[in-house]
């Protein structure tokens, strides 16, 4: 318990030290005009309370993220903890709060559009239709899951397919309807419940005080697949959300559309992330205790999840672990879609005052959306390769995000290393593990490490080669 202590602790105070310092970076200007409050619209750009831009954030880059994803990391050992803090402090809190600001000092714009300020049009048009690729993914694969627990949980006329039909009218809603009327009122609720969650359990772990492993006595690989699935970089994509993920980027614009000052920018991004981070820790932590009792056969989170918090918290436990399982998954879909709704709009020039207009990108994209659910629910196979499309993807989408505040701190002569390390290691992560995992390249580890290592070193190459070319542009 002595780690989880430290690394808890770690996360607090990174926060308040390494987050002054990239706010410094930075350097917001609270006379500065916000979006919020020169776009004014009454759908998307809306000023609303920073606390409450805090939850919904929170909620939106959480999910089951933190959740899922540290539970199954946690099979890898004591690792999992160095890469949630470390993560989370240097890399993820890092990209989420340059993403978000930077969204605000181009007027509320999206992920695609500020990348194509930074990293050129050829990119930015890749990545408009990556990230709506990865945004529709988003919403595909949070539909099955939430709807088979439901049904599962009501009488049987309520069947899968009624919920899956309900949860798809609720984010046509969420979609369509101002941020303030749906996402605004229930998310801080939703969010609430999720922490409130997390903080039972981190009150359980110190009240039981299980016997985990600790740092010192060395990071082994206790994964009981470890021959085909290494911690680098297996471990790395399967605590994403955890530490980094670039989903976080597309879902940033919309709460800088929404913030009223830009000195809120610190305690929005860069706190949701670290608060994300203490939750993933927690799960770790509890779900370590969970294998070492019962052994590391079980796969399911779900039901990792559901064990630990009846055991620990009874009653009270089960309709949170319900709402954590069901709910989080469902309140990622639907910012999923809005995200990808924001960003259609942004590049056609389509303004979303009118519904009408709304509904002119949403129907199509919904129709996508139901042809990928339709065909994962095929069978299994189906679902867990769009996951797999979903997970790598994911982490992509972070190497350009970290690629794009790496050029937008260089080309004003700020201290571009807080990024630049965290891009050349995650497109390393990237890289290998396209070429070492079972649904990639399937290469042997020396080969995909070196390839992956070779991606670093041109990266590396050709981002001094544009700076030496580009040294005395200014923005």
């Amino acid at each position: 318990m002595l780690s989880f202590t430290i690394c808890l602790l770690v996360l607090i105070v990174g926060y308040f030290i390494y987050g002054r310092l990239v706010e410094r970076l930075f350097k917001p200007e609270a006379s500065r005009k916000t979006p919020a409050l020169i776009k004014a619209d009454g759908v998307d750009y809306i000023p609303m309370p920073t606390w409450k831009i805090f939850m919904i954030q929170f909620l939106n880059i959480a999910g089951l993220g933190p959740i899922f994803g540290a539970i199954m990391g946690a099979k890898f050992g004591s690792a999992s903890y160095l890469w949630i803090v470390l993560g989370s402090i240097f890399a993820g809190a890092v990209h989420d709060y340059f993403s978000g600001m930077l969204s605000l000092r181009h007027g509320g714009e999206s992920l695609p559009e500020i990348i194509g300020h930074y990293l050129g049009i050829t990119t930015k048009q890749i990545m408009r239709v990556f990230t709506i690729l990865l945004m529709v993914l988003v919403g595909a694969v949070f539909v099955a899951g939430p709807a088979g627990l439901l049904a599962k949980l009501t009488p049987e006329i309520l069947d899968t397919t009624f919920w899956i039909i309900v949860v798809f009218v609720y984010y046509i809603l969420a979609t369509l309807l101002p941020v303030d009327k749906i996402i605004g009122k229930v998310y801080p609720l939703f969010a609430i419940a999720l922490l409130f969650m997390a903080v039972g359990i981190l009150v359980m772990l110190y009240v039981n005080s299980p016997e985990l492993p600790e740092l010192w006595e060395g990071v082994h690989n206790i994964h009981p697949n470890a021959q085909n699935l290494p911690i680098f970089p297996i471990m790395f994509v399967s605590i994403a959300c955890g530490a980094i993920s670039g989903f976080h980027a597309t879902q940033s614009p919309m709460m800088a559309r929404c913030l009223k000052n830009e000195k809120y920018g610190r305690p929005v991004f860069y706190g949701s992330m670290i608060t994300e981070g203490i939750v993933a820790l927690i799960w770790a932590a509890a779900a370590t205790y969970f294998y070492h009792k019962n052994g590391m056969n079980e796969t399911n989170a779900s039901v990792i999840v559901d064990t630990i918090t009846k055991d620990w918290l009874g009653m009270v436990g089960g309709v949170l672990a319900i709402l954590g399982v069901i709910v989080a998954p469902i309140t990622s879909g639907d910012t999923a879609f809005r995200s990808a709704r924001l960003i259609i709009a942004d590049f056609m020039g389509l303004e979303q005052c009118s519904i009408r207009r709304r509904l002119y990108i949403c129907i199509p994209m919904f129709l996508a959306a139901i042809g990928l659910l339709l065909y994962s629910l095929k069978d299994a196979a189906g679902f867990d390769m769009i996951w797999r499309y979903f997970a790598w993807a994911n982490q992509t989408l972070s190497v350009f995000t970290l690629w794009t505040v790496t050029v937008y701190l260089a080309k004003r002569g700020i201290y571009y290393w807080v990024t630049l390390i965290p891009a050349l290691f995650m497109t390393c992560v990237c890289s290998t593990y396209l070429c070492i995992a079972p649904e990639g390249l399937r290469l042997t580890p020396i080969i995909a490490y070196n390839i992956g290592g070779l991606c670093v070193c041109i990266a590396l190459i050709w981002f001094f080669m544009w700076k030496k070319k580009c040294k005395n542009d200014v923005i």
